[in-house]
């Protein structure tokens, strides 16, 4: 293996492509305002498409021989199911309503696994200019700093972060609601930013204290920002208790201290909707 072929190689490929990639959302994200509701979905399908496509040229030139699982065109560009093989799981435009809306939590979300395991991650939000990165072994770092998950320990003093998720009928939303408010008296508040890379990447420094999300669009949403969480010194786990499997799309991570007492909140909160 060349010296591309290291972990700091594959980091220092995905950060330029998510920065390109950024640049085309920096663009959308500020052209859009005044844009017909078509053109607005229109708008996104685009920039998805055309980061998606940068994205994987640029790696597909250095890493020919990689495997590739996109949000966008998982059809187009290879596989949907995980192997061995060196794998990249890209996330072109992770929070495309936040995008269509203005709301400045959009990012790029570029995961590499190797063996399964995911080992590189980079998460880029060109709005606010701020670049996660995790390397398995080597921490995570906002912006070239290091940064860790949060040491709150009480349950009634994190911060919990969901999402709604995409499905609306009444049965799926009862459910999330229930849920929601059975854990809102266990926990100090709630936040829904919309982008579930963004909320790893804020459990990984400590503005968010526990995640979860169940049925979110797929390993693309988490692949990245499970290496950023578990760099941080945070957990990720399934949020029905064993490990977190990036191809299950249902993840929860949390800080050091929270993760048994939040499943048991969890737990709880399933048997009040139940009963």
């Amino acid at each position: 293996m060349g010296d591309n072929d290291s972990l700091a190689g594959f980091l220092a490929v995905a950060v330029e492509a998510a920065k390109s990639a950024g640049e085309i959302i920096r663009q959308g994200f500020h052209q859009k305002k005044n844009v017909e509701h078509k053109g607005q979905v229109d708008l996104v399908t685009e920039t998805d498409k055309a980061c998606e496509r940068l994205i994987f040229d640029h790696l597909k030139k250095h890493y020919p021989d990689h495997k590739f699982i996109g949000e966008e065109t998982s059809a187009e560009y290879g596989t949907a199911e995980l192997t061995d093989d060196p794998t990249w799981i890209v996330d072109p435009l992770d929070g495309t309503t936040n995008f269509v809306h203005g709301f400045p939590f959009v990012c790029v979300s570029i995961g590499l696994t190797i063996r399964k395991v995911p080992s590189v991650g980079v998460v880029y939000n060109p709005i606010i200019n701020e670049l996660f990165t995790g390397v398995h072994g080597h921490g995570a770092f906002l912006n070239g700093n290091p940064i860790k998950a949060s040491s709150q320990n009480e349950l009634v003093k994190s911060l919990l972060a969901t999402e709604v998720g995409t499905t609306r009928d009444t049965s799926t939303v009862d459910a999330t609601t229930n849920r929601i408010n059975s854990l809102l008296f266990k926990v100090r508040s709630l936040r829904m930013s919309g982008s579930c890379a963004l909320n790893l990447c804020g459990i990984a420094c400590g503005r968010l204290d526990i995640f979860y999300e169940l049925g979110f669009g797929g390993p693309w949403d988490v692949a990245a920002g499970v290496v950023i969480v578990q760099e941080a010194g945070g957990l990720v786990f399934d949020p029905f208790g064993g490990d977190a499997d990036i191809m299950s799309r249902r993840m929860a991570a949390s800080n050091g201290h929270l993760k048994e007492r939040f499943l048991v909140a969890l737990r709880e909160a399933e048997e009040t909707h139940q009963s």
